[in-house]
């Protein structure tokens, strides 16, 4: 694996500074090892906690990339984690590791392990274990969910925004759907910074499928419109997000950085 190299979109004359960027990673036995080194100390990284980890995949990650220098977001999905005991030592962890911001989920379990079925229950314990010392970011959908009304995703993202310190977007190909997402929060009322969630390289294949799943419909259109961003995507044998994270250089509308899902390829984009 080649050396990593972060490199700001291009310059233009309606961008000053570059938008901050992390990156999200997936709790895997070889990821530490090959981001201490590929990526340089201080990068923030966020770590996933997906059902078949579960948070001590994540947490273990977590502890030991702050360990190296990272500025290091772990995940915490609420239906992974079995009681408020293990909630609680999770948290010391954490805090004893150096961390200072969490992102709470409600996660993809099938059921509940424990107590917490929604990402708000969760972000209750946290607030309430920690004293409000931990951060915690909360997830968006510009292009909403596939088994959520839009006025339900707004509802919860209202209902959660005392606990929130930011709002981390779904997966998105589009600027304009992101520009416009962050657009309504503040137009309702709900003034979060916004993280817009692009997609880094990836294998086309697994890109689109990735996708579907997670219901990353409308800006995904263009595949069967066969445009400009149709053939970006399925031609070559991975997708870049390099323009797309230009144009939102450019347009910026209040965003606080790019939250890049490199789905564990440290090429980035």
């Amino acid at each position: 694996m080649t050396r990593q190299t972060l490199t700001a979109p291009p310059r233009t004359s309606a961008s000053t500074e570059p938008l901050r960027t992390r990156l999200e990673i997936v709790p895997t036995e070889e990821i530490v090892p090959a981001i201490a080194t590929t990526v340089p100390q201080g990068t923030a990284l966020t770590v996933t906690c997906l059902p078949h980890h579960g948070i001590e995949a994540t947490a273990q990650a977590a502890v030991r990339l702050a360990g190296l220098g990272y500025s290091v977001v772990p995940h915490l999905a609420a239906r992974s984690i079995a009681d408020r005991s293990r909630l609680a030592k999770t948290l010391r962890d954490f805090e004893s590791a150096g961390i200072e911001e969490v992102f709470a989920i409600s996660g993809d379990a099938a059921r509940p392990a424990g107590q917490y079925a929604t990402s708000l229950d969760l972000m209750e314990d946290i607030a309430d274990l920690t004293g409000g010392r931990l951060a915690i970011g909360i997830a968006g959908y510009p292009e909403g969910h596939p088994q959520r009304t839009a006025v339900e995703l707004l509802d919860s993202l209202l209902a959660k925004q005392h606990l929130a310190a930011n709002v981390v977007t779904q997966m998105c190909f589009s600027a304009p759907a992101i520009t416009a997402f962050a657009a309504l929060l503040r137009q309702e009322g709900l003034d979060l910074p916004v993280w817009a969630g692009v997609p880094g390289r990836v294998p086309r294949a697994r890109l689109i499928s990735l996708a579907a799943k997670i219901g990353v419909g409308p800006s995904l259109k263009f595949i069967s419109r066969k445009g400009p961003l149709a053939r970006r995507l399925l031609s070559g044998d991975a997708y870049s997000s390099e323009r797309l994270i230009g144009e939102l250089s450019v347009s910026r509308a209040g965003l606080a950085g790019i939250h890049l899902f490199t789905f564990n390829n440290l090429g980035l984009v």
